[in-house]
C-alpha cells in the first residue's frame, strides 16, 4: 500500500506547529532559572533585601512561562499515539525510555520543586530554599538532557539494532544510547541558546524599565547580572554550535552539505558560503561569496578531510537503496522461515541499509519491484529544503555573533555603572527581545527540517511512521491544536505582558515595605 503524501504532510505541520509552540518555553525556562539561582545565591550570601525581590519578582515570570510548557509539552507526547503509531511501535523500545524518563523528570521533580520554590520563602530556612532553587535549576537541565538524549538517536541511532523477529528496533547497548555524540553535542548546545535567552530577557525588561525610570537600582542589578551570564553563553552558544556543526558532519553529511548548499564536493578543506542563491531546480548556488578553509576547518577540524557535495551523496544513496533491496527482500523471507540461514546471512550484512530500501514505499509497495526511475526519486529525496536550511543556518549564526556584541557591551557598561546612561542602547536592548526566540526556532528548523526525509537517520523515513489515519482527522485534530495553542497563546502573553507591566513596585516587591499586590505564596515577609 503507498502511503497517502497528504497524511504524512499535515501530520509533520502538525508536528512542526506544535514543536516550534512548545519550543517558545523550554529554552526560557532553561535560562531565567539559573538566573534566579543566582540572584538568590547573592542574597543568601549578603542577605541584601533587593536581591531576594529580585528573585521573587523574575520567578512569576519563570512560574508563568514554566506553566505554559507544561501544557504544551502533553500535547506533543500525545501525537506519537494519534498522529505517529507505525513510529511508536518501530523504535518505542529505544526512544520510549529516555522519553519516559523525561515525563517523570517534568512532571514530578520539576513541579514539585517549582512548588517548594513559590510557598518555601517562610517555611524554610534561606539556605534551604537556595539549594530547591538550585536543585530546580539542576533539574530543568536533566529534564532536557533525557529529550535531547532521545531527539539524538533519532539524529545518530546507535546502541540499537533491527529484530527481524520483532520487526522493530531495539536496544542493544544504553550506555551508546545515553553518550551518543550528537546527543550531548545538541544538549550542551541547547541550553547554552536557553541561557542567552533567559539572559536577553532580563536584560530587555530592565531596559524598559530604565527607560521609564522605574525600579532603577533594582533594574541595574538585573541588567549586570543578565549581562554577565549572557555574554558566558553566547561565547559558550558559538563554542559548543562549533561541536555541534561536527557531530552533524561525521553523522549527517546530506544535511551539512544542504546548509552549505554544497552541490559539489570541493577539495580538502571546503570554503564557507557566506552569502548565496541556492538554486534547486538547476542544482547550484548563484552569486556565491565563499571564505577559504573555513567549512573545512569547521565541519571537519582538519585540512585534509573533505566534506562530500550533495551530488556525490545522491549517488551515495542509491548504491545503499540497492542494498537495502537486498536486506529487504532477506526480512520477508525470514518472516516467512525464520531459520533460514542464508536470509540471515544477507540481512546481517545489508541491514544498516535497510532503511534506504523503505525510502522505496512513498513511491511503490514493494521496494523490490523499483525500477532505476524508482530508485533515483527515492535519493533525491534524501535532499532537503536547501535554501530553509541554508538561510536559517546564516540567520542563526548572525544573531549568535550579535549576542555576543551586545552582551559584551553591556558587561562594559555595567562595569562602568553606566548602564542608564545611553537610551539608544536602552532601546537596542529592548528591541533585541524576540532575536534569541529567532534564533532557536532556526535553529529547530535545521536541525529537524534539515533531518528529512527521515524520522531515524538512515533507519525509518518520515512516511513510514504515520498512524492509519485520514486527512479529514488530521485536519480535525491541527485545527483544535491550532485552536487550543491560540488560546494559550493569548493567555500566556497577557500574563507576562501583565506582570511585566507591573514590574516590582506594582506587584509590591520594589522599593521594600510597601504594600503588597503580588499573589500571596510569592511574596512572602524577609526572614531574620
Amino acid at each position: 500500500m503507498i502511503i497517502d503524501p497528504d497524511v504524512v504532510s499535515l501530520s509533520r505541520m502538525q508536528f512542526a506547529l506544535t514543536a516550534l509552540y512548545h519550543f517558545l518555553f523550554v529554552p526560557l525556562t532553561l535560562g531565567l532559572v539559573w538566573m534566579l539561582a543566582i540572584m538568590e545565591s547573592v542574597y543568601v550570601m549578603t542577605g541584601r533585601e533587593v536581591w531576594k525581590r529580585m528573585t521573587q519578582f523574575w520567578g512569576i515570570l519563570f512560574g508563568i512561562n514554566f506553566a505554559m510548557g507544561v501544557a504544551t509539552g502533553v500535547t506533543m507526547e500525545f501525537q506519537f499515539g494519534m498522529n505517529w503509531a507505525y513510529y511508536a511501535h518501530y523504535v518505542g523500545d529505544v526512544f520510549g525510555t529516555p522519553l519516559a524518563i523525561e515525563g517523570l523528570m517534568a512532571f514530578f521533580l520539576e513541579a514539585t520543586l517549582v512548588g517548594l520554590f513559590f510557598v518555601g520563602w517562610n517555611r524554610v530556612s534561606r539556605v534551604t530554599h537556595l539549594l530547591v532553587t538550585w536543585f530546580l535549576a539542576l533539574a530543568t537541565s536533566l529534564s532536557a538532557l533525557w529529550i535531547l538524549i532521545a531527539n539524538g538517536w533519532m539524529q545518530n541511532p546507535v546502541g540499537s539494532a533491527f529484530n527481524p523477529e520483532t520487526m522493530r528496533m531495539e536496544v542493544t547497548s544504553f550506555s551508546e544510547v545515553f553518550f551518543n555524540p550528537v546527543a550531548q553535542a545538541k544538549f550542551v548546545h541547547t541550553v547554552s541558546a536557553g541561557y542567552v535567552l533567559g539572559s536577553m530577557f532580563v536584560l530587555s525588561i530592565s531596559a524598559w524599565y530604565l527607560l521609564r525610570g522605574r525600579n532603577v537600582d533594582f533594574a541595574k542589578r538585573s541588567m549586570t547580572v543578565a549581562a554577565s551570564f549572557g555574554l558566558a553563553a553566547s561565547l559558550s552558544v558559538v563554542v559548543l554550535g562549533d561541536v555541534s556543526g561536527y557531530a552533524v558532519s561525521q553523522n549527517q553529511k546530506m544535511k551539512m552539505a544542504a546548509i552549505e548548499a554544497m552541490w559539489e564536493t570541493e577539495p580538502p578543506p571546503a570554503s564557507f558560503t557566506l552569502f548565496g542563491i541556492p538554486d534547486i531546480e538547476n542544482r547550484t548556488t548563484h552569486y556565491a561569496l565563499r571564505i577559504p578553509w573555513v567549512m573545512g576547518l569547521i565541519g571537519t577540524h582538519s585540512i585534509d578531510e573533505p566534506i562530500p557535495g550533495i551530488h556525490d551523496l545522491v549517488d551515495d544513496a542509491k548504491s545503499r537503496i540497492d542494498q537495502g533491496i537486498l536486506a529487504y527482500d532477506a526480512m520477508l523471507t525470514l518472516r516467512a522461515d525464520r531459520n533460514n540461514r542464508q536470509a540471515k546471512a544477507i540481512l546481517a550484512a545489508h541491514d544498516k541499509d535497510l532503511g534506504y530500501a523503505l525510502l522505496l514505499k512513498r513511491h511503490i509497495d514493494d521496494p523490490r519491484k523499483a525500477t532505476p526511475q524508482d530508485i533515483q526519486k527515492a535519493a533525491d529525496s534524501t535532499i532537503p529544503n536547501v535554501p530553509v536550511l541554508f538561510w536559517s543556518f546564516r540567520i542563526m549564526v548572525a544573531c549568535g555573533f550579535y549576542f555576543i556584541a551586545l552582551f559584551a557591551f553591556s558587561f562594559w557598561k555595567a562595569s562602568k555603572r553606566q548602564l542608564d546612561k545611553d537610551r539608544w542602547y536602552l532601546r537596542l536592548a529592548l528591541c533585541s527581545l524576540p532575536l534569541p526566540w529567532l534564533a532557536i526556532e532556526l535553529g529547530w528548523i535545521v536541525a529537524e527540517y534539515g533531518r528529512q526525509p527521515w524520522s531515524i537517520e538512515g533507519v525509518l523515513p518520515t512516511a513510514l511512521g504515520v498512524s492509519s489515519v485520514t486527512t479529514g482527522q488530521v485536519w480535525t485534530s491541527l485545527g483544535g491544536f491550532v485552536l487550543f495553542y491560540t488560546v494559550l497563546a493569548v493567555i500566556d502573553v497577557v500574563l507576562m505582558v501583565r506582570f511585566a507591566r507591573k514590574g516590582p513596585d506594582g506587584l509590591g516587591l520594589w522599593p521594600p515595605g510597601q504594600p503588597s499586590t503580588a499573589p500571596a505564596a510569592t511574596i512572602i515577609p524577609v526572614q531574620t
